[in-house]
């Protein structure tokens, strides 16, 4: 993949959305900049920027924030990763939104290091020179450094900092693999509306509690029971026109276990109750990941006119398969729980961060299904509930 070096003011003279920021490689050496970056990045940026969400849990929104606020961000991001010594970033994120424009832009403009940035998964890894190296990564990434463990080897450290979707089963097998002397991976719990509000970091076995962002407060009553994660910071985003709120609730279930610490439980839109049983759609995703040999797949809430809430498997198969070869009955004894139905699809939309894109209100509008009691009965039109 050809690399296109940019110099600082050259990188930051394009808008974050722009294709030569976005969907092309390049990189640039903040290390080399000899003026305060601060003041570089304020002086181009606009005075307010546009953010727009993912889709995921609709249609996408425009939501804005001031320079200054998107700035001190970069600074709470870049201090999660300082205390390893990062001496380059190597990024994944595209720039087009929040998340991207901080990790692969400004951040590194924080750190005072060299940044690459990679719209593909494929090819090489990046000869950054460098010993200690800072990942920004997507979900897909853990398997593309799995592919590259001799550059892993070759650094001294690396750490991976992960914003989206649920981590994948390959983000643990990438810890073992590299081992806890050489690689962690720091979390950033976060939206387009509110910015990060929460992390965590770990090396191996399972991952501690999330802690929020020293300027992130909850809002309302501290308590153990679960609820919507409610939060206030002086980060929160305003859409055109309007003014920043004075809260924040987001679309995640937790269950407060300090003054500043959380178990996360769920998102809201992805958690069903089927037969009185709750069921976290991600987790559930997670596991069927670990059991069927597919492209992809995706565990989405539907509506059952008999039983009210239910779920469907959305199979995308590897070429030259079928449904009927799939250990669905294996799958869904390890699930606990069958699907109410399973489609196969051509593709399952996501957005760049992982996340499923929002997906169409009524089962009608999905392929036909197979009946999963039936798990070897041929791909055939069946009338929907």
């Amino acid at each position: 993949m050809e690399n296109q070096e940019l110099t600082p003011a050259t990188l930051l003279s394009h808008d974050f959305a722009a294709p030569e920021l976005a969907e092309r490689a390049w990189s640039v050496r903040w290390e080399e900049h000899g003026a305060d970056p601060g003041a570089l990045v304020l002086d181009s940026l606009p005075p307010e920027i546009d953010f727009h969400t993912s889709g995921s849990t609709g249609p996408s929104q425009t939501w804005r924030r001031t320079r200054e606020k998107v700035w001190h961000e970069a600074g709470l991001l870049a201090e999660l990763v300082e205390q390893e010594q990062p001496e380059a970033v190597v990024s994944f994120v595209p720039t087009v939104h929040l998340y991207g424009a901080l990790t692969s832009v400004l951040v590194p403009a924080r750190l005072g290091v060299p940044a690459w940035y990679r719209s593909s998964f494929f090819g090489a890894m990046p000869d950054t020179g460098r010993r200690r190296v800072v990942v920004v990564a997507t979900p897909w990434i853990f398997t593309l450094l799995l592919q590259h463990m001799p550059w892993v080897r070759e650094l001294d450290h690396v750490t991976v900092l992960y914003g989206g979707a649920m981590l994948p089963d390959t983000a643990g097998q990438f810890l073992k693999a590299a081992g806890p002397d050489k690689a962690m991976i720091v979390e950033v719990m976060g939206s387009t509306e509110a910015g990060g509000i929460a992390t965590r970091r770990w090396r191996e076995g399972e991952p501690p509690a999330w802690s929020l962002f020293r300027d992130v407060t909850f809002v309302g009553p501290v308590t153990s029971e679960e609820a919507p994660l409610t939060v206030t910071s002086p980060r929160l985003a305003y859409r055109p026109g309007g003014q920043p709120p004075a809260l924040w609730e987001a679309d995640d279930h937790v269950r407060v276990i300090g003054d500043r610490t959380f178990l996360l439980t769920g998102r809201r839109s992805r958690l069903v109750k089927v037969n009185g049983r709750r069921i976290n759609l991600d987790q559930a995703e997670q596991t069927l990941r670990g059991v069927l040999d597919c492209a992809d797949l995706a565990v989405v809430p539907v509506t059952d006119r008999m039983i009210g809430e239910h779920m469907d498997l959305l199979v995308v198969l590897k070429p030259g398969t079928e449904l009927a070869g799939l250990d669905l009955s294996t799958a869904f004894a390890r699930l606990g729980v069958r699907p109410r139905r399973v489609h196969a699809v051509p593709r399952i939309e996501r957005s760049e961060l992982g996340k499923l894109r929002h997906l169409p209100a009524s089962p009608n509008d999905l392929p036909s299904p197979i009946d999963p009691a039936s798990p070897s009965t041929p791909h055939h039109p069946s009338t929907q509930r």
